[in-house]
């Protein structure tokens, strides 16, 4: 499929050089990059750690997480 894409410059040198070394289109640099970019998201995402959480009840009565003077006097013990 044929499609336009805008590319820095740079980018383009790169894939260029990389192409001419590997004997390759640059299309072809371009697409195998895509590729293995799109791997590593795949990877990425299977790869996701679920920490396991606890409903510890919340809150205590009168406790506001607004106030940061009340909270620094309840983890002193100042209450």
């Amino acid at each position: 499929m044929r499609t336009t894409v805008d590319l820095p410059e740079s980018l383009l040198q790169q894939a260029k050089i990389r192409a001419a070394r590997r004997q390759v289109s640059v299309s072809r640099v371009i697409e195998d990059a895509m590729r293995v970019s799109f791997a590593r998201d795949v990877a990425a995402a299977e790869n996701l750690v679920t920490l396991p959480t606890a409903d510890l009840g919340g809150l205590r009565p009168g406790v506001s997480l607004d106030d940061n003077a009340a909270l620094l006097d309840i983890m002193d013990g100042v209450e």
